[in-house]
């Protein structure tokens, strides 16, 4: 992996920052329909899609998981891992095949906490994407449940 590989797929992160993340970056591949996050498990790894899309997925009593963000190519799957007790708050599911970037999160915590100046950036990085996801999350679920739906013009 380069260099113009790291700061395309980190292109949110300085390049320095992404650089040193992709040293540490596994290539991994997974077939339609694996489950790659269960809700409620242990957060020990995420992943940035290099190839194929992920939905996004959360519990809801009574009904089927509701879909709520479908991911593709330079995205990140998996916020929990930095954040305690890392465990996984969504459910993920690969919706075709799919290649990425696979990241030990014990690894790049420690990371994190020896260089301040990455830690500051990989957690505002983290922090952005879980801010989206919340907001994607309350609109699904609004459409889906609420009898006039989130109200969002779109």
């Amino acid at each position: 992996m380069n260099a113009s590989t790291a700061s395309s797929m980190l292109r949110v992160l300085p390049a320095e920052h992404g650089e040193r993340l992709m040293h540490i970056a596994r290539e991994v591949s997974f077939p339609q329909g694996t489950r790659l996050i269960e809700e409620g498990r242990r957060a020990d790894r995420f992943w940035i899609i290099r190839t194929g899309t992920v939905a996004l997925d959360m519990r809801v009593p009574g009904r089927r998981a509701a879909v709520i963000e479908t991911l593709g190519h330079s995205e990140l799957v998996g916020w929990s891992w930095l954040f305690g007790p890392h465990t996984w708050h969504l459910g993920a599911e690969a919706m075709s095949p799919v290649r990425a970037y696979e990241f030990d999160a014990e690894v790049v915590r420690a990371m994190c906490q020896a260089d301040p100046a990455l830690g500051m950036a990989v957690s505002q990085w983290v922090g952005d994407t879980v801010a989206h996801r919340l907001r994607s999350a309350r609109t699904r679920l609004l459409d889906m449940y609420a009898p006039y739906g989130s109200g969002s013009l779109r």
